[in-house]
């Protein structure tokens, strides 16, 4: 079948108009920048502060009684190292001193020689160097109508007679003085001071070990008990901590022996002492009880410059 001339033309012509159609670009829409996904810009977090030596970044999740327990030191202390008004607000990213100053003021006794002491309504009478005073100016003098005269008028110069204040010493012959020889010294021991983290051990309870060290899951040891049962400290201290402040530890002792060894003692039914208080080896310090935690037991930590160590390489053998 032939096709006219006509014909052709108008296919040919189709044709080209659907191949540029085919071939036209894809439109293009502008969008604002507030309009663009958050997955198309890169997201870049500022870079993690570094502490200084002596402080530490305060963490999500931390308290002042827990970063002080890791450190081994009061948290009184660190709050007033850090200058904060109040313990119990601290912000995460909040550096915080870990470690006294090296500047620090130490507070020295006032002792009875440092004490002036002071007359009330007044000031103190001056003394001259050689122990007399010279006034207010008096003295006896022998009667006569002249004296009693200038004794009525009340700005007359009284007349005073001279007198040595010092007393007449017999004269005796000078003898010469004994002079006993100096005893010598007696060769005694030097007393030293126990060397650093020296300190005399004490199982806290007798209860047997429910649970050992371990640095991942346990911090100390678990010892078994009853409600009530007595609570020692181990060694003698100072109590730096009494309360409920860092949890999972329930009612919680921190008793400070040097400055290294701090000891831990949590889930308390009762506390006996208080912040600020020292104790002894062997005092009781609280009752054995079950404060968050699902039995009742003592959960006993030692920790030297705030990381914990096995209790059991310090408590003594049973």
């Amino acid at each position: 079948m032939k096709l006219s001339r006509s014909t052709l033309l108008a296919l040919l012509i189709t044709v080209g108009l659907a191949g540029c159609v085919s071939k036209a670009p894809a439109p293009v829409s502008e969008r604002s920048p507030a309009q663009v996904s958050p997955t198309t810009k890169a997201e870049v977090a500022p870079p993690p502060k570094v502490a200084r030596p002596g402080y530490y970044i305060v963490r999500p999740g931390d308290t002042l009684i827990r970063i002080a327990l890791d450190h081994g030191q009061n948290y009184r202390d660190i709050a007033a190292w850090s200058g904060l008004e109040n313990p119990n607000l601290i912000e995460v990213g909040q550096e915080l001193r870990v470690r006294p100053p090296e500047n620090a003021a130490v507070a020295r006794p006032v002792t009875s020689s440092q004490v002036e002491v002071r007359p009330v309504g007044g000031t103190a009478p001056v003394v001259p160097a050689d122990g007399l005073r010279r006034e207010p100016k008096g003295g006896k003098v022998p009667y006569s109508e002249q004296a009693w005269t200038q004794a009525q008028k009340p700005d007359a110069p009284m007349v005073v007679a001279k007198v040595d204040p010092r007393p007449e010493v017999p004269k005796t012959e000078a003898r010469p003085t004994e002079t006993k020889p100096e005893p010598k010294p007696e060769n005694k021991p030097e007393i030293k001071a126990p060397p650093e983290g020296a300190i005399d051990w004490a199982w806290p309870t007798s209860g047997k070990v429910i649970a050992g060290f371990n640095e991942t899951s346990s911090k100390g040891v678990d010892l078994a008990g009853k409600v009530g049962d007595p609570v020692l400290a181990a060694a003698s201290g100072r109590v730096v901590y009494a309360g409920t402040g860092l949890r999972g530890y329930g009612k919680l002792v921190i008793v400070k022996h040097d400055n290294s060894y701090l000891s831990a003692y949590a889930h308390n039914q009762n506390l006996l002492v208080k912040e600020g208080q020292a104790v002894s080896k062997g005092q009781k310090i609280a009752e054995l009880g079950d404060t968050d935690s699902d039995r009742p037991k003592l959960h006993f930590e030692i920790r030297r410059q705030g990381k914990p160590v096995d209790p059991g390489k310090y408590l003594p053998a049973r």
